[in-house]
């Protein structure tokens, strides 16, 4: 690749303010690094910096960061070093790990208009191609990796797929560059490497053009997706249509196939910030969250998340954690109350102090069951648990994590929805404010 076809990859989706080379100090990087160097003398338009991921998983790790660092230095480009924490999760592989903070890391560091090169090749293609079709992924599985896709506030860019890992190191040893070797590449306990130690030479020996062959059938899938997301969108706007932002109809799923019902839910799971989940999820989501009676309230929960069903609409939620209906917070009402897991409560009484109804020992806990509200203008007192049925304001898994104001031992505020009597009435001049409505609901 010469300095101009290098420059026009670049610059295929706009030229960039600034573009961060994310370097490792192995050989596919360091002939991206190079080449970006070169091109930075050539043109400039292009301003170029690199960044080293320390995961800090390897010996040598402290050694490699050096090396980057002295690379950068010779070849005149910027270099930024930036420590992660990459310990696996439980039921995360360190593979995994290790990426998703690498990342995680790339993403914080990109400002407004710029760009991430990653260096990944050909080769690089046609092992994701075959590990995701041995994973029984579909079509934007088997598209692999994107040349370009937004991270963060900017773009990743790969500019080198379409040469070959013999074609980087034939010009790593043409200018005789010098790069570390991770020794865990050669490990074939992992899946990649036993893809790519194994499998790929034995391809290659029956079909010479293997790598190519399958960097072609990821174009082919990324066609056909970039078709199905424009499909699935028009979907989603008439599924989402008449109820709360990032909810969907189960009348309008119902309408349709199951095939464009498993697409719906897929593309919307995405927007609200899940990975795909597995086909057997989406399965029950259709079997028994959209089939079930109206007065149900089904749901199905995965690692990630959970769908659940609050009458005609489908909610995405993040997993929240439990709370303890035991608990009990004092407040003074005067500052914000933090409620672990669950929000924020405000006190609002305009500029004055607060009003003598409310002067006794104020606290905040949590239905246990039994309490009752007496609302302005309505005779007698009522059940919470009716009240939020006859309000519909809120589906049930919200209803009970609803703060409950008490002062000196009786209910003076349910949340931000109700003011009881007689801590309630035109001279109270108290409003509640709770940032809890929306935690369980992904975004």
């Amino acid at each position: 690749m010469d300095a101009a076809e290098l420059a026009g990859r670049l610059t295929a989706s706009g030229l960039a303010n600034r573009y961060w080379i994310g370097y490792s100090g192995g050989l596919d990087s360091h002939v991206l690094l190079h080449q970006c160097a070169r091109l930075g003398l050539a043109d400039g338009r292009f301003r170029f910096a690199a960044v080293h991921v320390h995961h800090g998983l390897q010996p040598a790790a402290e050694a490699w960061a050096e090396h980057c660092a002295k690379a950068c230095s010779e070849l005149n480009v910027p270099f930024r070093l930036m420590r992660v924490d990459a310990r696996a999760a439980p039921g995360q592989s360190p593979e995994e790990a290790a990426r998703d903070a690498r990342y995680r890391a790339f993403e914080a560091l990109l400002e407004e208009g710029e760009a991430l090169l990653t260096a990944q090749h050909a080769d690089d293609q046609a092992e994701t191609v075959l590990l995701q079709l041995l994973r029984g992924a579909g079509l934007a599985g088997l598209a692999a990796m994107p040349e370009s896709m937004a991270l963060g506030r900017g773009r990743l860019l790969r500019p080198l797929l379409a040469w070959s890992r013999e074609a980087l190191q034939g010009y790593a040893e043409a200018h005789g560059l010098r790069w570390v070797e991770d020794p865990s590449n050669r490990d074939t306990s992992y899946d990649r490497n036993f893809i790519r130690r194994e499998v790929m030479p034995l391809l290659a020996g029956r079909w010479p053009g293997v790598a190519a062959t399958l960097g072609r059938t990821a174009r082919h899938c990324a066609e056909a997706q970039s078709q199905l997301e424009r499909l699935a969108e028009d979907l989603l706007l008439a599924a989402g249509a008449g109820g709360p932002e990032g909810t969907l109809s189960v009348a309008c799923l119902r309408r349709w196939q199951a095939p464009e019902q498993r697409l719906a839910l897929r593309h919307w799971l995405r927007h609200a910030g899940f990975r795909a989940p597995s086909a057997a999820v989406l399965q029950r989501i259709v079997a028994e969250v959209l089939t079930a009676a109206e007065h149900r309230n089904p749901h199905v929960a995965w690692r990630e998340g959970e769908v659940r069903r609050y009458r005609d609409r489908l909610y995405a939620l993040r997993p929240l954690p439990p709370l303890d209906a035991q608990v009990v917070y004092p407040w003074d009402g005067r500052r914000p109350l933090v409620l672990p897991g669950n929000g924020v409560l405000r006190l609002l009484s305009g500029d004055g102090p607060l009003p003598v109804g409310w002067h006794g020992a104020m606290q905040v806990r949590y239905r246990r069951g039994g309490e009752r509200c007496r609302l302005p203008g309505r005779q007698g007192s009522h059940a919470l648990k009716k009240l939020f049925q006859e309000s519909a304001l809120l589906p049930p898994w919200v209803r009970e994590r609803v703060p409950l104001v008490y002062v000196d031992g009786c209910l003076a505020a349910v949340g931000d929805l109700w003011l009881c009597e007689p801590f309630a009435g035109p001279g109270s001049g108290v409003t509640l404010s709770w940032s809890g409505h929306g935690l369980s609901y992904a975004r």
